[in-house]
């Protein structure tokens, strides 16, 4: 136990240990420009949304155009593993961020000038979600090439996780005002001029060379290959194949029912809105508690925190309580930024660089594609069985997945100090 003690470093306890991957300057530049892309890419949303009703359209309509960003990330995120491990991580960024950058400077340009029909609209939406799917795994491969100190990699990526819990947070509510004040076609080209600044930090990177994916195979050979390494990591595929049953049985219900029972039972959009917001004032929290430790089982510990997500569907099952619910939310939000970091710490650390890109793109597969098809069967369900019921399937399902997960040795065992899979 003495020998294991001395390979974990000690987690450092003062701000600026904490906050020392800042010092890293190809981190820091990422950063901030990966930031303020988010931030726009957080407030588009909305924009998009009212854009269509403004325009006279409903929520069919809305819900084409938003559905029209989510399916080319699906189809197109393996193909963005493969260029990514072939190319680099930094080329297909720099090249996702011009391309959406473009798409909402155009959207904004058709917004201002009236000229926005819904299919016009769906096509560029969709150019848009396919610049996402490529930048995706792109963006999983290229951190551990940022941060040379890599005791530091878990806070870099929580640094990245906490910029996302504030964005969702301060975009949409950025968003919203924008919008009231100066219309939907100012958002969407404030979010092409934060691609830009994403696009200028890429640009500036100095990172080093990596090697190539399988030379000069095609492209479904790569995929073969990738497939091959990832079905041969057991703790990969199984936590991968853990995440999708999630967002399918626990989060995809929680997000359609959610909002059903706050309007019927708790008072409405106001109290929902609260829900959403205390579950990222979670992850924020989280994501702070996280900065400058490094636990000695990760994946053990992402497992435990993974259980916090049962909680708000249970609160609801058991009978709506908003005060319960909210602090379910909390917890929630907590779990979800510790798990988050320790698992893309997790994959960085032990894939090799060469094959970060395809395995990061098979994981995102494996954990969204299913995704909407809760989104698509949980209403009819809830009408059948009730809310309360397929919520509660829910979260006994999210928890007795979890305690399964957590007794394989190939997640519970695994430690810090063993060096990459090859």
């Amino acid at each position: 136990m003495a020998v294991e003690t001395e390979r974990i470093p000690a987690p450092p306890r003062s701000l600026g240990d904490r906050l020392a991957v800042l010092g890293e300057r190809e981190f820091t530049r990422f950063f901030i420009g990966y930031t303020t892309s988010l931030l726009g890419s957080s407030m588009a949303p909305v924009a998009v949304a009212f854009s269509v009703l403004d325009g006279g359209g409903g929520g069919t309509e809305v819900g084409w155009v938003l559905a029209a960003r989510i399916l080319p990330v699906v189809l197109v995120l393996l193909a963005g593993g493969v260029i990514t491990d072939r190319l680099g991580s930094r080329r297909l960024m720099l090249g996702s961020e011009v391309l959406r950058g473009l798409v909402q400077g155009l959207l904004a340009a058709l917004l201002a000038t009236g000229h926005a029909p819904v299919g016009a609209m769906v096509a560029l939406v969709a150019v848009w979600g396919i610049g996402e799917g490529l930048f995706m795994p792109a963006f999983g491969a290229i951190v551990p090439d940022l941060v040379r100190r890599k005791e530091l990699l878990a806070d870099g990526n929580t640094l990245l996780a906490l910029s996302r819990s504030v964005s969702t947070v301060a975009g949409p509510a950025l968003a919203g005002l924008v919008t009231a004040v100066r219309g939907p076609a100012a958002v969407l080209l404030i979010d092409a001029l934060t691609y830009g600044v994403g696009a200028l930090a890429l640009a500036g990177l100095r990172l080093p060379d990596r090697p190539g994916g399988d030379g000069g195979g095609s492209v479904l050979a790569e995929l073969r290959s990738g497939w091959g390494e990832f079905t041969a990591r057991p703790w990969l595929w199984i936590t991968t194949a853990q995440m999708g049953l999630f967002n399918l049985l626990v989060w995809a219900p929680f997000l359609v029912l959610g909002p059903l029972i706050s309007q019927r039972e708790l008072g409405g959009a106001g109290a929902w809105g609260l829900v959403m917001g205390v579950y990222g004032a979670g992850a924020v929290l989280g994501g702070l508690l996280m900065l400058g430790r490094r636990p000695e089982r990760p994946l053990a510990v992402a497992t435990v925190a993974a259980l916090g997500w049962a909680l708000p569907s249970a609160a609801l099952a058991a009978g709506p309580s908003l005060p319960w619910l909210v602090a379910a939310a909390l917890v929630a939000g907590l779990g979800s930024a510790v798990c988050g970091t320790l698992y893309s710490t997790t994959v960085q650390h032990w894939v090799p660089p060469e094959l970060l890109g395809r395995l990061t793109a098979f994981g995102a597969v494996g954990s969204f594609a299913v995704g909407p098809l809760g989104l698509a069967a949980a209403g009819p369900l809830s009408a059948r069985y009730g809310t309360g019921g397929v919520l509660l399937v829910g979260a006994v399902w999210q928890v007795a997945a979890g305690a399964v997960v957590l007794g394989l040795p190939a997640v519970r065992d695994r430690r810090w100090e063993e060096g990459p899979d090859r």
